[in-house]
């Protein structure tokens, strides 16, 4: 049975001044919110009609002296609300239920805009950092970010809410660094970071050794087909966990060869087309390595 989460928020401070025109208390305002937006309704106008529906409903958990809130105040509530102490006493609560399980096997991070978010055209949505459990397909934490390039230094801060032991991350393209790499590792989790070509040399790296060698000599290989958005798409996966050569000399020769190869004249644009004329034309390649034949 879920515990009753009146208790987890009487400790939230109410940011109202304490007057006489105070009608509602916190408590009731927050548990009828949670009722309504539990019952799919998902703003201040849609609460208070809901309230206002199930009055009767309601009381039989809460006191309601002054009756249901206006739609006024549940969003002037809200907008004042410490969101971190808010957020604090939600996650307490649900840790208490359980909800969940008890163990955490698999975390995705992952950055929302929250739709109808934004004021004005000019203005722009709010940004949060999502941590969902897959297991549970519960959201077990959220962070306010203000733009996608600041999910970077939220990362290690909502990371450090778990324990990562026996954990697998995983995180799109923006949560590929050293550091946050380096956290999950630490705390005895893994990670499955999202490689895109933002960070051109570690992504042509990886892609040319993915393009050869894991792909004739994978660890694991797996198709899949799927049809979505009117096309037929096939996935194909290649697995390996060699990865010694990506902090060892090699790495560097084939940095060198991704550079030349970007640089050289007189073939089909991309790396990869480069790569592969390289592989058949003998002229070709001397051109891009800029040899000259002996003088014998």
């Amino acid at each position: 049975m879920l515990p009753n989460p009146k208790p987890f928020f009487e400790s939230l401070p109410d940011p109202r001044r304490t007057t006489q025109n105070k009608l509602h208390g916190l408590s009731d305002i927050l548990g009828i919110a949670l009722c309504a937006i539990l019952s799919g309704m998902d703003d201040g106008e849609a609460v208070a009609e809901f309230g206002r529906t199930k009055e009767d409903w309601l009381r039989q958990f809460l006191p309601l002296p002054n009756g249901i809130p206006s739609h006024d105040t549940f969003g002037r509530v809200f907008s004042l609300i410490d969101p971190e102490a808010f957020e604090a006493a939600f996650f307490d609560w649900a840790a208490h239920a359980r909800i969940g399980g008890d163990r955490l096997d698999q975390l995705a991070l992952d950055g929302k805009a929250v739709r109808r978010s934004h004021r004005g055209s000019a203005a722009r949505a709010l940004h949060l950092l999502h941590a969902w459990s897959c297991e549970a397909r519960l959201l077990a934490a959220q962070r306010r970010v203000d733009a996608k390039a600041n999910e970077i230094t939220a990362l290690p801060e909502i990371l450090s809410l778990f324990d990562l032991d026996g954990v697998t991350v995983t995180i799109d393209a923006i949560g590929c660094q050293k550091t946050v790499a380096r956290q999950i590792t630490e705390g005895g989790g893994d990670y499955v970071l999202a490689l895109k070509g933002d960070q051109s040399t570690l992504h042509d790296d990886v892609r040319l050794f993915m393009d050869t060698e894991a792909k004739h000599h994978p660890q694991g290989h797996a198709d899949a087909v799927e049809k979505d958005h009117g096309r037929i798409e096939t996935r194909r996966i290649w697995v390996s966990d060699e990865i010694d050569w990506l902090a060892q000399n090699l790495a560097l020769i084939r940095r060198f060869a991704l550079n030349l190869l970007r640089q050289a004249k007189g073939s089909k644009p991309g790396v990869k087309n480069k790569r592969l004329r390289a592989a058949y034309d003998d002229a070709f390649r001397a051109s891009a390595l800029q040899l000259t034949p002996r003088v014998h």
